[in-house]
């Protein structure tokens, strides 16, 4: 008996899945969720073309500021270190 019970209640929870995914699925398939999946979209590339900006600007500044700074040494690119030219003469020989 406790079988059957235990089955049942799976079984309700299984329907009652299937029916709220079949709910989005058609709601994302008709006319008013393809707008909405559409204005989404076009939400998240504003975000992301304003987050690319931002990160462009900044790194521009750092740039500026890189090349107008007098006591800092010369840019060489994103973090790099100078080339110690005496250890690379010393690995040739």
């Amino acid at each position: 008996m406790k079988s059957r019970i235990v089955w049942f209640v799976a079984g309700s929870a299984a329907g009652v899945y299937s029916a709220a995914k079949a709910r989005r699925v058609a709601y994302r398939l008709s006319a008013p969720g393809v707008v909405d999946q559409a204005s989404a979209l076009g939400v998240g590339w504003r975000a992301f073309s304003a987050e690319l900006r931002d990160g462009m600007q900044a790194r521009e500044q750092q740039i500026v500021h890189r090349l107008t700074d007098a006591s800092a040494p010369p840019a060489l690119g994103l973090d790099e270190a100078p080339i110690d030219q005496t250890s690379l003469d010393q690995k040739a020989t």
